[in-house]
């Protein structure tokens, strides 16, 4: 995407989530994983890419000890819809009798979070918790729930706050919406 066409994108968007909005869930979420996980000492793996600008605000409002690593797994590529899963980065062995905490930006059909959770406790993780910033809610069952979520979204194209728009976006301190889904955006996951 190029500049111009980036720039009318968001011009053209709808503001779904404000930068206070957002940063109050951020906050609210920190307070609820520090109320579980106060007692643990566990491995926070950041899905990449969309997880990098939640995760960067997260660690730091943490209040227990903890190891960050992270995986990097694509099911889209240059596409806009999911397709066969290709792991980029995939969880090591450094979870075996591990908590984890799988942190990403966003739980729409849910099947790249199944997948890393199954990765991860098949590795030998004594637990794993998830952390999705954004749940989608679309109406179709996922085969995986988050046990921490900032906030619940339409079933609409998003962007912001770590997802992007055709890798476009991922910067912005507040969620948008395309406005027009018949514009040849998809839904991403």
């Amino acid at each position: 995407m190029n500049i111009q066409r980036a720039r009318d994108v968001l011009q053209q968007a709808e503001l779904l989530c404000s930068a206070e909005q957002v940063q109050r869930a951020l906050h609210r979420m920190a307070s609820e994983i520090n109320s579980v996980m106060s007692d643990m000492h566990p491995l926070v793996l950041s899905v990449m890419g969309g997880a990098v600008v939640f995760s960067g605000q997260l660690l730091p409002l943490l209040d227990f000890p903890l190891d960050f690593d992270y995986v990097h797994v694509s099911r889209y590529g240059d596409a806009r819809s999911g397709g066969e899963m290709h792991w980029k980065v995939a969880p090591h062995e450094s979870v075996r009798h591990r908590v984890v905490l799988l942190v990403d930006d966003i739980l729409d059909e849910g099947h790249t979070l199944a997948a890393l959770r199954e990765r991860v406790m098949a590795l030998g993780a004594d637990r794993c918790y998830i952390a999705a910033f954004a749940d989608k809610m679309h109406g179709k069952e996922k085969p995986v729930t988050a046990d921490f979520v900032g906030i619940e979204l339409p079933d609409r194209f998003v962007f912001g706050y770590g997802m992007d728009i055709e890798g476009a976006w991922r910067n912005l301190p507040a969620i948008y919406a395309v406005k027009n889904q018949d514009a040849g955006f998809r839904i991403q996951d």
